[in-house]
């Protein structure tokens, strides 16, 4: 494919200004057209890019100049959104987490199917340099078989501004479904995909965001192995310590951004407030910054990783790979890439170009919510949950 992948983007959120970056440095793609209910975003989606934006998503589906739809919109619509762009004919990107039920993720499934269409599922974490490095040293190094992972990120997800959505479980909100789509997509990755029971307890600790703001999850494995998955998004204790001081995104975390988004929500006196915090902060918003254009300091990841080896533990960081062999200990440096994200891209483009299958398929990412869905189900009987739609990990081609 000589030609740039021409992107048509459904919802200008957060998300969308989170891959915004990538899809700028990124030659391979361009964005053409977007469709978001705020006439703020469309506007400045225009102004931006120069291309039309739309009050509705069939009518960007609908564009003959758009190859692949990015549905970046809320949670619960994602499978009538992809729907939309199969039944036009374009290949599908979208947002983690694939869906708020196993039903709609099939469904999805289906349609790409029948269409003849790739569908990939990202971003999530499990894409980053170092994790997929990893699992590549796992494979490569005769470090023997995986046997522990041990997972953990503090953050203070809970309290950036929500919409009221986005602080009702049933409706894809809370850590389970935002952040357990990466950490337990990235465990699944390192462990090779195959979890068989989830044991799990979720905490729902502030009345005032009535909705899982952390849990601590057991996933064992169909070959032995077992992963320990902690997150909590309560916006105290901030694991980025652990990483150097570097933050999700790559970037370097200063002193005084600690408890900046409790401070932001100060004030907000209810929740119709609370969200024009969030859409004044947004891509189109009063308060919107727009990215940079200096490179990423150093990759993005999601917090504290060790995969234990029969023969060594593996640590990815934002910079590469803590090696902890039997006799010595090395560290495999991972210059970050000039384009943010980038991994995305080059799964995308490997997809379309190549006709390569991708790692991050509908079937992938539907193992990775129903573990998630397991974990608030294991917590709510106080049992284990044994997981029938599994698969393992695709080996590049």
């Amino acid at each position: 494919m000589s030609e740039p992948i021409r992107i048509g983007v459904a919802g200008l959120g957060r998300a969308f200004t989170l891959m915004l970056p990538t899809f700028v440095a990124d030659a391979r793609v361009r964005l053409v057209a977007a469709a978001d209910p705020l006439a703020a975003a469309r506007a400045q989606f225009t102004r931006d890019f120069g291309g039309p934006a739309f009050e509705d998503v069939e009518t960007l589906c609908a564009r003959t100049d758009v190859d692949v739809v990015y549905v970046a919109t809320p949670h619960q619509h994602h499978a009538a959104h992809a729907a939309l762009a199969f039944a036009h004919g374009k290949h599908v990107l979208l947002e983690k987490p694939m869906a708020v039920t196993l039903d709609a993720c099939t469904a999805m499934i289906d349609a790409a199917q029948r269409a003849g269409r790739v569908l990939i599922v990202g971003h999530s974490h499990s894409f980053d340099r170092p994790v997929a490095r990893t699992r590549e040293l796992i494979e490569q190094r005769g470090f023997g078989s995986v046997r522990m992972i041990t997972a953990l990120n503090f953050t203070d997800f809970l309290y950036r501004p929500r919409r009221a959505e986005e602080l009702e479980t049933a409706a894809g909100g809370g850590v389970v479904f935002s952040q357990g789509a990466h950490q337990v997509d990235i465990v699944r990755l390192l462990g090779g995909g195959l979890v068989e029971t989830v044991r799990a307890s979720t905490g729902a600790w502030d009345a005032a965001r009535p909705t899982e703001g952390a849990y601590s999850a057991l996933l064992s494995f169909a070959d032995g192995a077992f992963a320990h998955a902690t997150y909590s998004g309560y916006a105290h204790y901030d694991s980025d310590e652990l990483m150097g001081g570097v933050g999700e995104l790559g970037q370097v975390k200063a002193a005084a951004d600690y408890g900046a988004a409790r401070r932001r929500l100060d004030g907000v006196a209810d929740q119709a407030a609370e969200q024009q915090v969030k859409a004044a902060r947004n891509y189109g918003g009063a308060q919107y910054v727009p990215p940079g254009d200096a490179a990423p300091q150093a990759w993005n990841h999601f917090g504290f990783i060790i995969v234990s080896c029969e023969r060594a533990d593996l640590r990815p960081t934002p910079l590469g790979v803590e090696i902890y062999a039997d006799r010595e200990r090395t560290f495999e440096t991972l210059p970050p890439s000039r384009i943010p994200r980038v991994e995305v891209i080059d799964e995308l483009h490997a997809a379309l170009a190549d006709h390569r299958p991708p790692i991050h398929d509908g079937a992938w990412a539907r193992a990775t919510l129903e573990a998630s869905l397991a974990i608030l189900e294991s917590s709510r009987l106080s049992r284990d949950v044994a997981l029938q739609l599994q698969v393992p990990l695709r080996q590049p081609t």
